[in-house]
């Protein structure tokens, strides 16, 4: 799936001052590719990655994925758009702590209406592809960060995602963990097609990607 950013803007207004985090992007994101955002910190690699991801709108601009113009969506489309075709990996992992690990991956299904049975199974397999079958019924608090962070991966894939958005998924993590975690990533890139944005601060994660851009002062610095 394709994603195409036309002139976006994201104007972030207070009573007394305005942030421009985003200031006339336009690039093209093909599908299946993997990229890699990279700049500074406050040069606007997470607010873009959320543009893209709907989590929020641009104040200007449009931001195009497969062919829709986001901005025309609904409320309710864009929910729909988020769920059945993005997945999102955070830094944080953002597991619920009162969920097994399984439980955790069938939660985006729960909410897409799957049956119980098959819900369960596909979690289990996607939890047998990266890995991490015998910890299912453990909870976040007993495993490991690394683990932590291959079931937050599974649970984005749960409603097989067209583009996977990764919002510095290694930064909690030492490098060995953190190159496991890349791998997988690629892995699903390259074998189920997965359009795949990376934002992170770290070049040796960065060269797991095909493409590299660079942000600053929320523009763009080159294009390859």
């Amino acid at each position: 799936m394709s994603v195409e950013l036309i002139d976006v803007h994201k104007i972030y207004k207070t009573k007394y001052y305005e942030v421009r985090a985003i200031n006339g992007i336009t690039m093209k994101i093909e599908d299946g590719e993997f990229i890699a955002i990279m700049g500074p910190s406050g040069s606007g690699k997470s607010t873009l990655l959320y543009l893209i991801g709907c989590l929020d709108r641009p104040t200007k601009g449009e931001v195009v994925i497969d062919g829709v113009e986001t901005s025309k969506l609904s409320d309710d489309e864009l929910t729909r758009l988020r769920r059945e075709k993005l997945g999102f990996v955070f830094q944080q992992y953002n597991l619920i702590s009162t969920l097994t690990a399984l439980e955790n991956v069938e939660l985006p299904m729960i909410f897409r209406g799957v049956p119980k049975n098959e819900r369960k199974r596909k979690a289990m397999e996607l939890l047998r592809l990266i890995g991490i079958e015998d910890v299912a019924e453990r909870k976040p608090m007993e495993i490991s960060g690394g683990q932590q962070q291959r079931v937050a991966i599974a649970r984005a894939m749960a409603n097989e995602p067209e583009i996977l958005l990764c919002d510095e998924p290694t930064g909690n993590l030492d490098s060995k963990s953190g190159r496991q975690i890349m791998g997988i990533i690629k892995e699903l890139n390259e074998e189920k097609g997965v359009t795949v944005i990376l934002v992170t601060h770290d070049p040796s994660m960065a060269e797991f990607a095909e493409r590299i851009v660079r942000l600053r002062d929320g523009r763009l610095q080159d294009v390859p």
